[in-house]
């Protein structure tokens, strides 16, 4: 019994245990799988909230460079337009250095050079600049442009941010004859209409640089950076370059791989999808771990054939996330304890009470009907218990008054067979004698009847005596069935007592049976 007892609460609580364990897991992968998902929103929004702002830079960077660059391409037109005044009617190879410098500051530019074509090729024979004398277009790719400058037409240049008939200006460029230390300029390219020659004055390009640097790309970046706690790096990224990274080396039209921020987390991977974005322009996002550090990258294709990139660190932003939903479960852990502590104790009261209550049955089955069960609960086992001992005292009550009917009958069995008995023998020996004397007293009279009759048949021949004999005969025989019904009734009589007192016996019997089955029970008697 309290092996199975054991078994039984073991068994609840092991069922009750799995259920919590099942529930844990169940919340624990539920929470973990809606964290994640949240991890990802939140780390897109970021992202894409980096990439719209240093887009929205990048955007309001080019126009007011573009407005910039603008004026400066129309005082380059003026001032290419003036030194052609200036030099008119004179030979280009003939102009002193004097001369070149007095134009040069009366204008207040950095410089300008005098490009004349020679033996298949238009190079510099006049500058303001030692190093750009002898400075060729057809080495840097211009031959066919300068051409088509010197018979009055419009050289389809790209990037050009100026172009009219005889004139073209430059966006801001390095210099290829300044290799030494990279210097920027803004170059124009005149053609003096009848004249042979192309008049190219250029200015350095500190006042864009300025600009962007401090209102362009890089400060948006900077910015965006010190507001976005998340953000590990941003650039605007040039997709053709990485593709062919020998774009990088020539000097027009100027491309970068990386043109503005850093790009200092590349990849392998990185690389493929930039070289794949350089024919198909297509936005991507991924996580990826760089020297130990997870990263949530960013490529959004742009205009101008290039790339914003973004790189958030991941963790840092999955780290407070993972950090809440650890605390939430670890609390929905220690409530689950508390339940299945709470449940534990709970059972196992009522499982006391339980065990009071079948203790109590067994004690009522093994025949001790005394047994009681006192439970403080108000509750239904409280009710059960009262419903117990009620039937307990029930079966007492019951049992008492059996046994004090069945002793009263066994008494009265053992007088009804001790009277049977005497009964009996006394029937049997007056039913004897009874019928000893009447078949002593019918001899006597069928004696005397046959005396009578003997008389009469002496006198048959009269007619009175017939009749009396006939008489005779019938008395005789009356007499004989009363002697034979008395026999009768004394066997009869004999065998009722008899019968009686096998029945008196027979319950005598049945009431001892009785009284010794109901000593099996344990009760007040």
């Amino acid at each position: 019994m309290m092996t199975s007892k054991s078994s039984l609460q073991q068994q609840f609580l092991l069922r009750v245990f799995i259920v919590l364990l099942v529930i844990i897991l169940l919340s624990g992968v539920t929470q973990f799988y809606l964290i994640h998902r949240q991890i990802d929103r939140e780390t897109q929004n970021q992202a894409n909230q980096a990439a719209s702002s240093l887009n929205n830079g990048v955007e309001e960077t080019l126009l007011a460079s573009e407005s910039i660059e603008h004026q400066i391409d129309l005082k380059l037109v003026a001032y290419a337009k003036h030194i052609a005044v200036l030099l008119k009617g004179k030979k280009m190879d003939s102009l002193s250095s004097d001369e070149l410098l007095n134009i040069k500051q009366e204008l207040n530019i950095t410089g300008f050079t005098v490009f004349e074509p020679k033996n298949d090729d238009i190079v510099g024979v006049a500058s303001t600049d030692p190093n750009e004398i002898g400075f060729s277009m057809k080495q840097i790719g211009f031959y066919e442009a300068g051409q088509l400058l010197l018979s009055g037409g419009k050289p389809p240049i790209p990037g050009a941010t100026l172009i009219e008939n005889n004139m073209v200006v430059l966006p801001t460029a390095q210099s290829a004859s300044h290799n030494e230390d990279p210097s920027f300029y803004k170059y124009a390219y005149y053609h003096p209409p009848g004249t042979d020659y192309v008049i190219n004055p250029f200015i350095e390009a500190n006042e864009v640089n300025q600009f962007t640097e401090t209102s362009g790309p890089d400060a948006w970046i900077t910015k965006i950076m010190k507001e976005n706690p998340y953000l590990v790096e941003a650039a605007v990224l040039t997709p053709k370059v990485f593709a062919d990274p020998t774009l990088e080396e020539k000097l027009y039209p100027p491309v970068k791989k990386v043109v503005n921020g850093s790009f200092s987390y590349q990849t392998e991977s990185d690389l493929v999808k930039l070289k794949s974005m350089a024919k198909q322009p297509v936005k991507q996002s991924f996580v990826e771990t760089v020297e130990g550090k997870k990263l949530y990258k960013l490529f959004v294709p742009i205009e101008s054939d290039q790339v914003i990139y973004i790189a958030l660190d991941y963790g840092k932003i999955s780290k407070p996330l993972y950090r809440h939903s650890l605390i939430s479960l670890l609390f929905g852990l220690l409530s689950l304890i508390a339940l299945f502590m709470l449940t534990a104790r709970f059972f196992s009261q009522i499982y006391k009470f339980i065990q009071k209550i079948i203790l109590q049955i067994k004690q009522l089955e093994q025949g001790d009907l005394t047994a009681k069960s006192s439970l403080q609960d108000k509750g239904e086992l409280g009710d059960l218990s009262s419903s117990v001992n009620a039937m307990a005292d029930s079966l007492h009550q019951f049992l008492a008054s059996t046994h004090e009917k069945a002793t009263l009958m066994q008494r009265v069995a053992f007088i009804l067979e001790a009277e049977a008995d005497q009964s009996v023998e006394k029937a049997l020996t007056m039913s004897i004698n009874a019928t000893a004397e009447a078949r002593g007293s019918i001899d006597e009279i069928e004696f005397f009847l046959n005396q009578v009759k003997e008389s009469l048949e002496l006198k048959a021949g009269h007619a009175e005596v017939q009749p009396l004999i006939e008489q005779i005969d019938e008395i005789r025989q009356i007499f004989r069935d009363k002697t034979n019904n008395a026999t009768l009734i004394s066997i009869t009589l004999s065998d009722l007592l008899k019968s009686l007192h096998g029945q008196s016996s027979e319950l005598s019997g049945l009431s001892q049976s009785l009284l010794r089955q109901l000593e099996k029970f344990t009760y007040h008697k």
